[in-house]
């Protein structure tokens, strides 16, 4: 993706309120830190040169398998898992893992910002100076060449490059036909049963308050809020940074502070490699999850809007039309102009 300048700065007041903002941010995610304890702690294994990624789970065990799988092949060396009250093996299976640390909480996770202040708390205590992923269950990272050059080829690119931040769209995969009408398998890969995705419909802007590039469309535009589609799901996101104690993620990972960290997409002269956040939402059990989070109200603001849209994913929507584009690979997404290559290849 990419927009024709580079985001403009609001001068000395603005970046002074943003400061402000981020202050209170790390003091909210060193308030809530009583609000998790840890189950299995294995971080004494992280060496200085880790890389690590960090989610906030629950009930998750039909991904979780082919989520590792993906991630250390990747080359994610400690996974740090905040479990939010698991109640289908998901904390057995991650306590369960050599490579994993978990924390428990039966906290509000909406509440908690939507998990962003315990991992923050984590990411505090265990992440400085290294390169941390941050992502959801149903997010699986890709980049250009990502089967033949890992995240430690990347991230040391990215180090010679001067760059403490990565980006990545993130972009909703999906089956031909109905949705609970096909068959999956825990550690499958899901990119097998959801093989199409929108190939042309999105949109980008600069936010006005934090300067990042805001990309909007796609499918669950294209199906859930075509009427409104001001409100569709945000699709930019910075999951991968070379961490500090002073930054602190605002909503989810789409916008972090310092807006510096935002610099991660092309702007005119200045090419960015950029990957994509292939969601796999739309699995087979996404109409008992939807259900569930509608009595839960924990992943949404309780917003009329965002109630029909979960309504409607327990209907069994079929989500294909004839301009869906069955998925093939990183190549054929930078062909796309979905991510760059940079000058990373």
């Amino acid at each position: 993706m990419a927009v024709s300048e580079r985001p403009w700065r609001k001068g000395l007041w603005h970046a002074y309120r943003l400061r402000w903002k981020r202050r209170r941010f790390l003091f909210r995610i060193w308030r809530k830190r009583h609000q998790i304890a840890p189950r299995v702690d294995r971080t004494d294994q992280i060496t200085s040169d880790a890389i690590l990624a960090f989610a906030t789970v629950r009930n998750e065990i039909v991904r979780l398998p082919h989520f590792l799988s993906h991630y250390r092949k990747l080359g994610v060396d400690h996974f740090l898992f905040v479990d939010n009250g698991s109640d289908d093996g998901t904390a057995e299976y991650l306590a369960a893992q050599s490579d994993v640390s978990l924390w428990h909480t039966t906290h509000s996770y909406r509440l908690a910002r939507f998990g962003m202040d315990w991992l923050g708390w984590l990411q505090w205590q265990h992440g400085h100076k290294h390169w941390c992923l941050t992502v959801d269950a149903d997010e699986l990272l890709i980049y250009p060449t990502h089967e033949a050059r890992d995240l430690k080829a990347l991230t040391g690119w990215l180090d010679d490059q001067g760059h403490a931040s990565f980006g990545a769209m993130l972009l909703d995969l999906y089956p031909k036909g109905p949705l609970g009408d096909v068959a999956y398998d825990p550690g499958d890969d899901p990119t097998k049963t959801l093989a199409w995705f929108d190939a042309g419909n999105y949109r980008d802007q600069l936010h006005d308050y934090y300067g990042n590039l805001w990309i909007q469309g796609g499918v669950r535009e294209r199906v859930f809020f075509a009427d409104e589609p001001a409100r569709a799901p945000t699709l930019n996101k910075t999951p991968l940074v070379r961490w500090s104690r002073r930054y602190a993620y605002v909503s989810s990972t789409h916008q972090i502070l310092p807006t510096r960290l935002h610099d991660v997409f092309d702007f005119a002269g200045d090419s960015r490699v950029s990957g994509v956040l292939l969601h796999t939402k739309f699995l087979p059990i996404v109409a008992a999850k939807s259900a569930e989070e509608l009595q839960r109200g924990q992943h949404f603001q309780n917003t009329a809007l965002y109630t029909d849209y979960h309504k409607q994913l327990t209907q069994n929507p079929d989500l294909w039309h004839k301009g869906s584009q069955r998925y093939e690979g990183d190549a054929q997404l930078v062909a796309l102009g979905l991510m760059s290559k940079g000058r990373w290849v």
